[in-house]
C-alpha cells in the first residue's frame, strides 16, 4: 500500500509570480496557505502506518519541495510527471486528482491524502482495504449549494455513466478523509469517460469541474468499496478555541484527522499556528526517515 500526498506552499514566491501570470483570481489563503505541517503527516505515517511500502509527495515543481524532504525516502512527482502538458501550469487540485493514477510505480493499492490529513494513533491496513476493496463512508446527499457539492454531484454523474447506470438526482460524498484508491479502477474509469475528464478540466476550480470522487463513486457503484466509516475526527480552525484545538492534538480520540483551514485574520492565523505546531511536536516528537 502506498500514500499520495498532495502539497501546495502558497508562500512560494515562484509559485506566486507564476500563479499571477496565468490567472487572473486573488489567491484564496485557505486553500494555499502552509501551516507548516507537512512534516507532522509524514510522522504520522512512519509511527500510526508502518506497513506503507512507499510515500509519494505530488507538488507543482522543485520549489515546492521543502528543504527537509528526504529524497531516498520520499518519491517527489511534479504536475508534468503526471498531468498533460495542455493543461499545465494548473492551480486547480481537481486535475491533479483526476491523474495521481499516473505516478510510477505506483502501488495497486493507494491512500490519497490532501496535506491537511494526518495518522493520529496506530493504524492497521484493513482500516483502509480489505480482500480487493477499499473501506471508507459513503453518503448520499440532494441539493448541491455550494460550489464544492456542484463538483460531487459532476462526478457521481459521471461515474453512474461509467458504470452504465442512468442519472438520477441524489449524488455521493465519500467521507472527507484519506481516499482509499485502486489504481487500476482509476485507469478504468479514465478511459472510459477521458473526453469528460479532459473537458472539465480548469486552471483555477469551478463549478464544471469533477473530484477524485469520481473514482471513488465508481467503486462504490462496482462493489469496490465496503462502506464503512474510516475513525476520524474532523476539526475547523474556525471554530477551535486554543485549548480544545491543544487537547484534540496532543490526546487524539480517533485514528485519522482532518484538520480544516478557513478565512482567518493574520493574528489569528499566527496563534493558532504556533499552537498546533507545538501541539503536534509534543505529539510526534521524533524525526521520521521522511526527514533530512
Amino acid at each position: 500500500m502506498d500514500v499520495v500526498i498532495t502539497y501546495v506552499n502558497g508562500l512560494d514566491p515562484v509559485w506566486q509570480k507564476e500563479y499571477s501570470e496565468y490567472t487572473n483570481t486573488p489567491i484564496l489563503e485557505k486553500r494555499f496557505r502552509d501551516w507548516g505541517t507537512l512534516k507532522y503527516l509524514f510522522r504520522g505515517i512512519a509511527k500510526n502506518m508502518p506497513f506503507i511500502r512507499k510515500v509519494h509527495l505530488v507538488v507543482s515543481g522543485e520549489s515546492q519541495v521543502p528543504e527537509w524532504v528526504n529524497r531516498d525516502e520520499v518519491d517527489v512527482v511534479l504536475h508534468k510527471d503526471i498531468i498533460p502538458a495542455e493543461y499545465l501550469p494548473t492551480f486547480n487540485c481537481n486535475p491533479i486528482e483526476m491523474h495521481l493514477h499516473r505516478i510510477k510505480d505506483l502501488d495497486e493499492e493507494y491512500l490519497y491524502f490532501n496535506d491537511d490529513m494526518f495518522p493520529m494513533r496506530e493504524c492497521k491496513p484493513t482500516d483502509f482495504f480489505r480482500d480487493g476493496k477499499g473501506v471508507i463512508r459513503v453518503s448520499y446527499h440532494l441539493f448541491a449549494l455550494d460550489m464544492f457539492k456542484q463538483i460531487c454531484r459532476n462526478s457521481t454523474r459521471v461515474a453512474r455513466a461509467a458504470a452504465g447506470r442512468c442519472n438520477w438526482p441524489p449524488f455521493m460524498r465519500p467521507q472527507h478523509i484519506c481516499s482509499p484508491m485502486l489504481k487500476s479502477v482509476c485507469e478504468e474509469v479514465y478511459q472510459k469517460v477521458e473526453p469528460e475528464i479532459r473537458g472539465s478540466i480548469t486552471i483555477t476550480r469551478t463549478g464544471d469541474n469533477l473530484n477524485q470522487y469520481l473514482f471513488l463513486d465508481y467503486m462504490y457503484l462496482k462493489g469496490r468499496i465496503i462502506n464503512e466509516r474510516i475513525s476520524k475526527k474532523h476539526f475547523s480552525v474556525g471554530v477551535a478555541s486554543v485549548s480544545k484545538l491543544k487537547k484534540f492534538v496532543t490526546r487524539p480520540t480517533h485514528k485519522m484527522a482532518c484538520i480544516n483551514d478557513v478565512q482567518l485574520s493574520e493574528e489569528r492565523y499566527e496563534e493558532l499556528r504556533k499552537v498546533l505546531l507545538d501541539s503536534f511536536e509534543e505529539l510526534l516528537p521524533e524525526k521520521s526517515k521522511f526527514e533530512l
